[in-house]
């Protein structure tokens, strides 16, 4: 059975801290706690790794996981091109709970799936997962649940779901939010046709605080054009079931 080290007993912190990084560095996962949900992680250079990952969440190539860093140096190492708007972005929400979706820098020896030369990056708010980013350099994390299942919110969760898959459980108690973070696109920022940052996922960032930071290059919400197109319609139709 894998160890779950509680992180707030100073004894538990120094000792799990240190088999997590070797795990890292063996190319197993390690559950970190995180500011929105607990994640598992891998290293982002390792592909055995990242296939660990994959496959014990229950995933396959096509849903590459997300990679954390410890900062925006990090961010830049890792991107072709980091945007002003996304500087903006990271400005108002880094740490914290938004991920980003830009093209990924192409000199990079990696293979977090079918990326489509694109990376998800995030700078997570929470103590424990930038110390040990800051030791290990980037990691790719996901969620730390079977797909189809919630996120775990304890170490314990997690444990329960992901098992003897992970080498070791870092646990912080219950996540501060227990919402995963919003994943927005950026990608057509650089260089596209019609720069627009997409939501991929709502979450722990609002699109109302993106919209203060980002004004008209935010996506349209989809309610709202729902809403309008919906006051112009004459005359009122239902659509076949299954539609």
């Amino acid at each position: 059975m894998s160890p779950i080290f509680d992180c707030r007993d100073e004894a538990q912190l120094l000792t799990g801290m240190r088999q997590a990084r070797q795990a890292i560095g063996r190319g197993e996962l390690v559950v970190i706690p995180t500011d929105t949900v607990y994640g598992v992680a891998a290293d982002a250079f390792d592909a055995k790794a990242v296939g660990r990952l994959l496959a014990a969440k229950g995933r396959g190539r096509q849903s590459p996981p997300p990679v954390l860093v410890a900062g925006v140096t990090t961010l830049r190492a890792l991107v072709a091109d980091v945007p002003e708007p996304v500087e903006r972005l990271v400005e108002a929400f880094w740490p914290g709970g938004l991920t980003i979706v830009l093209p990924a820098q192409p000199s990079l020896s990696w293979d977090l799936g079918d990326t489509h030369g694109t990376v998800a990056v995030r700078m997570p708010e929470h103590r424990i997962a930038l110390e040990l980013l800051e030791e290990t350099g980037p990691l790719a994390v996901s969620s730390a649940n079977r797909t189809g299942m919630a996120a775990g919110i304890t170490a314990e969760d997690a444990e329960g779901m992901l098992k003897d898959s992970v080498a070791v459980y870092l646990s912080d108690g219950p996540s501060k939010t227990g919402v995963a973070s919003t994943i927005v696109d950026a990608t057509s920022l650089v260089g596209g046709a019609e720069p627009l940052v997409r939501v991929l996922r709502e979450g722990a960032v609002g699109r109302a605080r993106l919209r203060e930071v980002l004004g008209d290059l935010l996506e349209p919400d989809p309610v709202d054009e729902f809403a309008a197109a919906a006051e112009v319609q004459e005359p009122p139709h239902r659509e076949p079931d299954g539609a």
